[in-house]
């Protein structure tokens, strides 16, 4: 599954749930806004930013990643990123970086160029897999436990959280997000299962992304032949764009070129405009 773009998604809708993963207050996030940032002339991407809504506040910026796999360069990458903002954007504010890993065993061995900066209180690192259970009692961080959770306990935790979305989320769009969001967390952990399975398994008839995207995909692969991947694939990427996703994330999450989305964004909003 590719969770990055998941968690960047979740921490948008429901910032509370970052700084809950953190130890901060969760009425910290009510003074952040979340955002992706790109380092201009740079091969350098931010995908997760949060900053204080104010210029003048004393609350740092926070960098986020999100890594499930091990990538050794990683830190490199971090603080790279780190340091060019820095360079670029001039903050008045102080630092800090966050690195949520699924396991320790994902991080990298290679740690001596870097040890003062994780050793210090600039760097945290969270591990999934090592956090208190009571950690996952919300709702945010309660998707973060169904991205990570064992197949066989997926359904019973997907049907609580869609509850307690209708009945927590007042304000609808944000309702609508979530809703979304673990749509595609179940789309992403069960992507052979028919939408009759997935309809049996969760004991609704309302997931209609999932239904949508496992459809499209099932008709590419039944075709078998690479022109019905590729149709597939951009049936795939309108129904997420339709469904708010952004162009970066239906590029990462289907494995397409963010121009090929790009150009699938722009002749659906021609297409609405004709309309």
């Amino acid at each position: 599954m590719k969770t990055d773009p998941i968690f960047y998604r979740l921490f948008k809708e429901l910032p509370s749930s970052f700084f809950e993963l953190i130890g901060r207050p969760t009425d910290e996030a009510n003074i952040y806004r979340f955002e992706s940032f790109e380092l201009k002339q740079t091969a350098f991407r931010i995908d997760g930013l949060f900053l204080p809504i104010e210029e003048n506040s004393s609350q740092p910026l926070y960098f986020l990643e999100v890594q499930f796999r091990r990538d050794p360069k990683i830190y490199a990458n971090l603080f790279a990123e780190v340091f060019i903002y820095l360079n670029k954007n001039e903050p008045a504010q102080d630092w800090r970086a966050v690195v949520i890993y699924e396991t320790r065993n994902q991080e990298p061995t290679q740690l001596k160029p870097y040890q003062e900066l994780l050793n210090s209180p600039k760097v945290t690192r969270v591990y999934l897999d090592e956090l208190p259970k009571e950690t996952f009692n919300s709702l945010g961080t309660g998707i973060i436990q169904l991205v990570v959770c064992e197949e066989n306990t997926a359904p019973d935790m997907a049907r609580q959280l869609l509850e307690r979305t209708q009945q927590e989320v007042e304000d609808e769009q944000t309702r609508i997000d979530v809703l979304n969001l673990i749509e595609t967390v179940v789309f992403y952990k069960f992507p052979n299962k028919s939408r009759e399975e997935l309809a049996a398994m969760f004991g609704i008839d309302d997931l209609k992304q999932v239904r949508v995207i496992q459809e499209v995909l099932a008709e590419g692969r039944t075709e078998g032949r690479v022109e019905g991947r590729i149709e597939a694939k951009i049936e795939v990427v309108i129904a997420m764009l339709q469904r708010g996703f952004s162009i970066e994330e239906v590029a990462e999450i289907v494995n397409l070129e963010v121009e090929r989305v790009r150009q699938v964004a722009q002749q659906l909003a021609r297409g609405n405009d004709e309309s």
